[in-house]
């Protein structure tokens, strides 16, 4: 699946993108309440601290939540298309894509990262059910 428009990329989430170039699923986390979280922002989401790092992550989670998309919601998408919740192993939830058919999809499902190359150099996160 071909990805029809590049994402946005700003000063918060900058190291996250830089990341991606690399295949390096870099988090934030609080160095006053040591949590990571996701998406990038500047204050800290569960304690409001502003002493946020960068740290790599395992790339391991678990799906907690997923749905087939069978409609694309505009040109450049190509249906079907499976959108998940991902928990990842740090605690954090990413919604992301999981490549694979809904057949094989479930909750509680172990995954693991994998990356889809953006036409920027950059790449996009997505999951692929662990074992397939």
């Amino acid at each position: 699946m071909s990805f029809p428009y590049l994402p946005i990329e700003d000063a918060v989430s900058a190291a996250f993108w830089e990341g991606t170039r690399i295949q390096e699923l870099l988090l934030q986390s609080c160095n006053l309440c040591s949590k990571y979280q996701h998406y990038p922002r500047a204050l800290c989401s569960h304690c409001g601290g502003t002493d946020l790092e960068w740290q790599k992550v395992s790339g391991q989670g678990i799906i907690d939540s997923w749905t087939e998309v069978m409609r694309a919601p505009q040109e450049g998408f190509e249906a079907p298309y499976i959108i998940a919740r991902v928990r990842l192993a740090e605690g954090p939830i990413m919604l992301t894509r999981i490549d694979g058919s809904s057949t094989k999809i479930s909750c509680d499902q172990p995954v693991v990262l994998r990356w889809q190359p953006l036409s920027d150099g950059r790449a996009l996160p997505l999951f692929v059910p662990v074992g397939g």
